[in-house]
């Protein structure tokens, strides 16, 4: 299993670096037929994980036909490669005078008032919609942005990546280091806390519906307000094009304290969850749903 799993890794790493290759000297066109034509082959591959995409699609109610299930879980799939190539190639977008030929924003007004207040902290929340790594990295034009990173599967993917990406100015906070200080003082100094919250989360999270299935739900960006007071925003890059994107955010999320941890916790991830089921239904062929948000036995 072991040798299999390392020609697995020799070979997403060898089709990486080809399609990097191709993605740096050739046009987007043509690259983005490409990163699809390597999903597809991944598709393939991986029977595990087509299982889980197209059983979450159905679970959800997105689509209720497997057929078109599975279009879309493929369809995923193929818009998770050419997120992963808009990442590596997104710094000749992210310029201070080129950004808006590129990126459309519509953000609400007391949000941009607190990203334009540097006295202000926020916690940005998000999914795995979209491309979530541009939403990041623009935002930090307004004021600086942290974000919990967890290593690839690949060690040889992760390396690639981090030499890709030393330039940007999102700031990662590796996983192993992401206790409570070290997040509340990102937003002591009045910065972007920037969190995915729709992974499984197993024991340490709370159960809270996800398209009407209890989930596993961390419970870090509700601790984080409830603690810090720090006001929470939703937030979604949605692809528009090539290399065209819109992202939108929602009001400030500000929970009223009403005594009971438990149920402020509750109300939050809960207003999270409906604001991210909103955004998939919009596009849910750029959701990520080949990773195992529900799990047997637990909804």
């Amino acid at each position: 299993m072991a040798f299999l799993k390392h020609i697995r890794h020799c070979i997403e790493f060898g089709l990486a670096r080809v399609l990097l290759f191709f993605f740096d000297y050739l046009p987007i066109s043509f690259t983005r037929r490409l990163a699809r034509g390597a999903a597809t082959l991944w598709w393939w591959v991986d029977a595990r994980r087509r299982k889980v995409a197209v059983q979450n699609i159905l679970r959800s109610g997105v689509e209720a036909d497997h057929a078109k299930a599975r279009k879309i879980a493929k369809t995923s799939i193929q818009t998770f490669s050419i997120l992963v190539l808009e990442s590596l190639k997104s710094s000749h977008i992210l310029e201070d005078d080129t950004w808006r030929d590129y990126i459309t924003l519509k953000i609400e007004p007391d949000v941009m008032e607190v990203l334009k207040n540097p006295d202000q902290g926020l916690i940005l929340a998000a999914g795995h919609f979209g491309n979530w790594e541009i939403a990041a990295h623009l935002i930090s034009q307004f004021k600086p942005v942290a974000g919990i990173t967890r290593p690839m599967n690949n060690p040889l993917m992760e390396k690639l990546i981090k030499s890709r990406k030393g330039r940007y100015s999102f700031r990662p906070i590796p996983k192993r280091e992401s206790n409570p200080g070290r997040l509340i003082e990102v937003l002591d100094d009045k910065e972007i806390l920037a969190l995915l919250f729709d992974q499984h989360a197993g024991k340490q999270g709370v159960m809270v519906d996800f398209f009407g299935h209890p989930a596993s739900t961390y419970k870090t960006i509700a601790m984080m307000h409830l603690v810090t007071k720090t006001p929470i925003v939703y937030a979604h890059c949605i692809r528009t094009g090539p290399m065209k994107f819109e992202i939108k955010t929602s009001t400030l999320i500000q929970q009223a304290r009403t005594g009971n941890k438990q149920e402020d916790v509750l109300a939050i991830l809960n207003r999270l969850n409906q604001e991210l089921e909103n955004s998939i239904r919009q596009a849910p062929e750029q959701y990520l749903w080949a990773h195992r948000r529900w799990r047997d036995g637990e909804s």
